[in-house]
């Protein structure tokens, strides 16, 4: 058994039936998570029996490398082999310059406060069921939900390829679920990896600092609020239940309305008090000044940000990119109607590591890629205003 598949009380529960103390699991978790150890023997303050019978028994191994790739501006992609078949990718974007040139990274943004700020982008799933029609994931088809030990195995790599600042403090600080898959369609093991995420013995990251996207499984949104509420984005990307139909087939199951009233449902429990709303920005299909004010008639009574994503190709898609001044003007509205509105900076595009770009190496269980994605319009948008 690979340790990293078990959470903190699955871990207690393993050692207590072994006829350890409680105490011995979250020493494990210490070893393990904090201090990326995969050597039984490094665990100094466990008892000698007690670590040869871990080694006899079991492993702590993250996925192997296939490929590690940095950008121009920092970013970097690791392709990892979770078996035979399939290998995911994860992404780690740096954004404050100080600590990035301490890492040996040189870019020139920082977050809003100008402090440093590195965020992990983590798989789920290997490829991706729902077949959002601009994304490459979805075009690679989908082979299964990945593992707790796969999942958190992206972030136990990346903070040992990544090594610590020269005060100690870890590179990455924030983890974002938005890599390949639909987090919720993987509801057990996601929420088996965010708790060490979040637990002090293993990451300590806050709730704030750790961010779930999906695309709207409306009854896994209240699940997760129940079980373990952290920041939430929903992939929005149209303001209609006609357009949405064509971006994200799954609003044909969770419409508009429904989805709306589970967001307004999930702040109750959220560490933040608004959900942000990502809208990818498609030229000609959903960019139009309509189309913004039919944002705010929508959400009027959601508190929210909206984060708009500039449209990352990749070969199989036929969707272009918003023109910046669009985009800008998209945003104004939503401003001036009360909203904050961001525009996300792409990161990564030269090594196919920008938003909507993730692909993997799949083994298609659902034949969807062989499918052509076509260009959407919407006749009723009236184009850009």
């Amino acid at each position: 058994m690979n340790l990293l598949d078990l959470d903190a009380a699955a871990l207690e529960r393993y050692c207590t039936g072994l006829g350890e103390k409680p105490f011995r699991a979250r020493q494990l978790l210490r070893w393990i998570h904090q201090r990326g150890a995969s050597d039984f023997g490094v665990m100094t303050d466990i008892a000698k029996v007690f670590r040869d019978r871990l080694a006899a028994e079991h492993l702590i191994a993250g996925p192997d490398v296939v490929s590690d790739s940095t950008a121009s501006d920092g970013t970097r992609k690791w392709l990892l082999r979770v078996d035979a078949a399939n290998a995911i990718e994860t992404v780690f974007i740096p954004e404050g310059d100080v600590a990035a040139r301490a890492a040996g990274i040189v870019i020139d943004d920082e977050d809003d406060e100008g402090r440093y700020r590195g965020t992990l982008c983590v798989s789920s799933q290997a490829g991706c069921a729902l077949e959002c029609s601009f994304c490459s994931t979805g075009y690679q088809g989908f082979n299964r939900n990945l593992s707790t030990a796969e999942i958190i195995g992206q972030l136990w790599h990346a903070n040992a390829a990544l090594g610590r600042q020269p005060g100690g403090e870890r590179l990455i600080t924030n983890v974002v679920m938005m890599g390949m898959g639909e987090p919720l369609a993987n509801f057990d093991a996601v929420v088996s990896a965010m708790s060490l995420m979040l637990d002090d013995n293993a990451y300590g990251l806050s709730r704030r600092r750790v961010t779930l996207s999906t695309s709207g499984l409306v009854p896994q949104m209240d699940r997760l609020a129940q079980t373990l509420p952290v920041a939430l984005a929903v992939s929005l990307h149209a303001p209609t239940d006609a357009l949405r139909d064509v971006l994200v087939p799954i609003n044909r199951k969770y419409p508009l309305a429904e989805l709306m009233a589970a967001c307004r449902r999930y702040i109750d429990y959220a560490p933040r008090d608004f959900v942000t709303f990502e809208y990818i920005m498609l030229d000609g299909v959903n960019d139009s000044l309509d189309h913004a004010r039919q944002l705010l008639a929508l959400t009027r009574d959601v508190p929210c940000k909206f984060n708009l994503i500039p449209f990352n190709p990749f070969p199989q898609s036929d969707y272009r990119r918003s023109p910046a001044e669009r985009v800008r003007a998209f945003a104004r509205v939503l401003i001036d109607g009360g909203r904050v509105a961001t525009t996300r900076k792409t990161r990564g595009d030269d090594i196919d590591a920008a938003c909507g770009q993730l692909a993997g190496q799949v083994t298609d269980k659902t034949r969807r890629a062989s499918k052509r994605i076509p260009i959407v319009a919407d006749a009723s948008s009236g184009g850009a205003q």
